[in-house]
């Protein structure tokens, strides 16, 4: 390259007028080639961070393990059984209009974000019939939580007489990190039976954050609860209906984020794995991949917490005794299961894309891919068949994994029963252990972004950062922040973040929830 490319801003807010703006710090705007840095992950972290400082004329390789980009929003090819070549993932993923900072790192290649195409729905199914939806709730707080209560059947007058407003009242002023002062030592059980919670909407309302964390809501901080109850609920006014990509994730997302980050100036090595870092003599560090061992003159670890802490206990002189004892008591999520289905017959035209569903079994929701992805459609089209995608989340470790995915497929034909006499053109299972867990009690022990080494810093979703900010979110905002810790170091220009208003919206309801704290 011989000067700079016209950056777009890392993210756009959307109808929320009292989003949040986080601008860059001052420096010089490019500095081509002064600086090198080695990004080691390639999933939404990695990406963000390599984009904004490879936009900055810093000389970014990008280490990747795996054959693709995305991290556990990747894809891969599979060839099917009557010959189809199609794209395997690791199962659905909501692009919430909150997702700020992710959407800016999509609008790189995608100003408009014309990839991703919105679900005109999220309901959500229990296995007694009750169901709830989202389509016609308000966006604005608190109308959006009111809608919700007088529009949902989960709710009874008599049960919101039964709550505990007091115990409650954390909900409606939510900031980090006093959230976690305040409620990381609570379990997310704990915390809804505190406030008593009903249980009828427990399952339809509150498990549903709790379980995209892969957890059992007896194991996860509510903290973490409450922090997504904010992101997505009473804190936020984009409200609770998502994108998806029209495409699979490698055509739609990382192939075109790729192909930006090289035409940047960036080394993009999939299928690279990194077997240790060490610090090297006169500054910088030593990076040993498969390939050969190359000097950078920083690092960013952008790994998951399983990555994370193999290659800091290969990488033995790496951070400080106290930064990797942090590391090494990182703790996974229980796996979780995903099973995509090839059927020789289509689903019921009514079916949603996507549907949330609580009580069948291990079986947490169900997405009709040819819904709303044009790969999956095309398939449909020629077979007249139907792509049908299942996940079960927080999986017993001691579970038998066959009779697992036996009886997810059960579960599909007890909600849907018109597949039970589908015959299966192929199907893939993927079994996964490799998601942050949030324990609770464990905010303070997380790894932050940076460590005792300024050159050295780290991203992704189990990475600890005083915003409000959760799941691919997360990912992609600690990972503009773990660039922005090195940019500022060298006296380039940072990168502009957004996020959900850092407290709550009213400034009555703040004061009651300051009140209750005491």
């Amino acid at each position: 390259m011989t000067g700079p490319v016209r950056r777009r801003p890392a993210a756009r807010r959307g109808r929320d007028r009292r989003a949040r703006v986080l601008p860059a710090q001052p420096g010089a705007r490019y500095a081509e080639g002064r600086h090198t840095t080695a990004v080691i992950g390639g999933g939404i972290a990695g990406l963000a961070a390599a984009t904004a400082l490879a936009e900055r004329g810093v000389k970014v390789t990008l280490y990747e393990r795996e054959p693709y980009l995305g991290g556990r929003a990747g894809g891969w090819p599979t060839r099917l059984r009557d010959g189809s070549t199609m794209t395997m993932s690791r199962g659905f993923h909501a692009f919430f209009r909150q997702y700020y900072n992710l959407r800016g790192l999509l609008r790189r290649t995608d100003p408009t974000l014309a990839r991703l195409n919105g679900l005109p729905d999220y309901p959500l199914l229990h296995a007694d019939g009750m169901g709830d939806s989202f389509r016609h709730v308000p966006r604005t707080p608190p109308w959006s939580a009111l809608g919700f209560v007088a529009l949902s059947p989960s709710f009874r007058l008599g049960d919101l007489r039964a709550m505990d407003p007091v115990s409650a009242l954390p909900l409606l002023d939510v900031r980090v990190p006093d959230v976690y002062q305040r409620l990381d030592d609570t379990s997310a059980y704990d915390f809804l039976e505190a406030i008593r919670f009903p249980q009828r909407a427990r399952h339809l309302a509150f498990e549903v954050f709790s379980r995209s964390f892969f957890a059992d809501p007896r194991q996860l901080s509510a903290a973490e609860m409450v922090l997504m109850f904010h992101i997505y609920f009473l804190g936020s006014a984009e409200g609770l209906l998502f994108d998806v990509p029209r495409s699979p994730y490698p055509a739609a997302l990382w192939g075109p984020l790729a192909g930006y980050l090289e035409r940047h100036g960036a080394e993009v090595r999939t299928g690279s794995t990194v077997e240790h870092v060490a610090p090297a003599r006169g500054g910088g560090f030593e990076v040993a991949g498969d390939r050969e061992e190359r000097r950078h003159d920083a690092v960013v670890l952008a790994l998951d917490a399983i990555g994370l802490r193999s290659l800091v206990a290969r990488s033995q002189r790496l951070g400080d005794p106290a930064w990797r004892e942090r590391v090494a008591r990182l703790r996974n999520a229980p796996p979780f299961l995903v099973t995509r289905l090839w059927l020789d017959r289509p689903v019921a035209p009514d079916r949603p894309g996507f549907l949330g569903t609580s009580g069948f079994g291990g079986l947490d929701n169900i997405s009709v891919l040819d819904r709303w992805e044009d790969e999956a459609a095309r398939w449909a089209a020629r077979t007249g068949g139907s792509v049908v995608e299942l996940h079960a989340y927080a999986v017993d470790p001691g579970a038998q994994r066959t009779a697992e995915e036996r009886q997810l497929v059960e579960q599909l034909n007890r909600v849907y029963p018109e597949t039970r006499a589908a015959t299966v053109v192929d199907v893939r299972h993927e079994w996964r252990e490799d998601c942050p867990l949030f324990p609770v009690g464990g905010y303070a022990d997380r790894p932050t972004i940076r460590t005792s080494d300024p050159c050295l810093v780290v991203a992704g979703d189990a990475v600890r950062t005083d915003l409000p900010v959760a799941l691919m979110e997360r990912a992609a905002t600690t990972g503009f922040q773990a660039a922005n810790a090195l940019l500022e170091r060298w006296g380039l220009r940072g990168q502009t973040l957004w996020t959900v208003p850092d407290r709550g919206r009213a400034a009555v309801l703040r004061k009651a929830a300051a009140w209750a704290g005491r």
